[in-house]
């Protein structure tokens, strides 16, 4: 089996890498925003954040998969086989990061550090991710499954 057979190209897997830090993105800075503004702790900031991603993310999937006539049991699955695993590796690296830089999560939303420190973690995860998604698409995974419903 060649890596074309499933369309798999940078491209593509830079759009499916793109549609998913849309959902993760959205999801990671309300929940950083959130947790930050209610004065959360950091692990409890950082579980905000990462469940309100999976759920943006697969939300957005959701949307078009349901568009095209899917019903909601089916495209729930769709979204679960598409973006569990560029989800996750997604937000490991950007929380990581955004553990790892020093005052990030103490610097609250109205600092330069806090969004700086978020907008390097989401970049390298984007860069991080990219790969991981071509392989998949290459094997007719992850974000490939939802190929045939655009």
């Amino acid at each position: 089996m060649t890596h074309m057979q499933h369309g798999s190209s940078w491209s593509m897997a830079i759009s499916a890498t793109l549609h998913c830090l849309t959902g993760c993105a959205i999801g990671e800075v309300l929940g950083m925003v959130i947790g930050t503004a209610l004065g959360w702790p950091g692990a409890a900031t950082v579980v905000l954040a990462v469940a309100l991603a999976f759920v943006f993310g697969y939300a957005l999937t959701m949307r078009g998969v349901l568009r095209a006539g899917v019903g909601f049991k089916q495209a729930v699955k769709v979204a679960l086989a598409a973006d569990t695993v560029s989800i996750l590796v997604m937000e490991i690296v950007d929380n990581s990061i955004m553990v790892g830089v020093p005052g990030a999560m103490d610097a609250g939303i109205d600092g330069w550090l806090f969004w700086t420190a978020l907008a390097f973690s989401l970049a390298v995860a984007f860069v991080v991710t990219v790969p991981v998604n071509k392989w998949m698409i290459g094997r007719g995974i992850g974000h490939a499954v939802v190929h045939q419903y655009h």
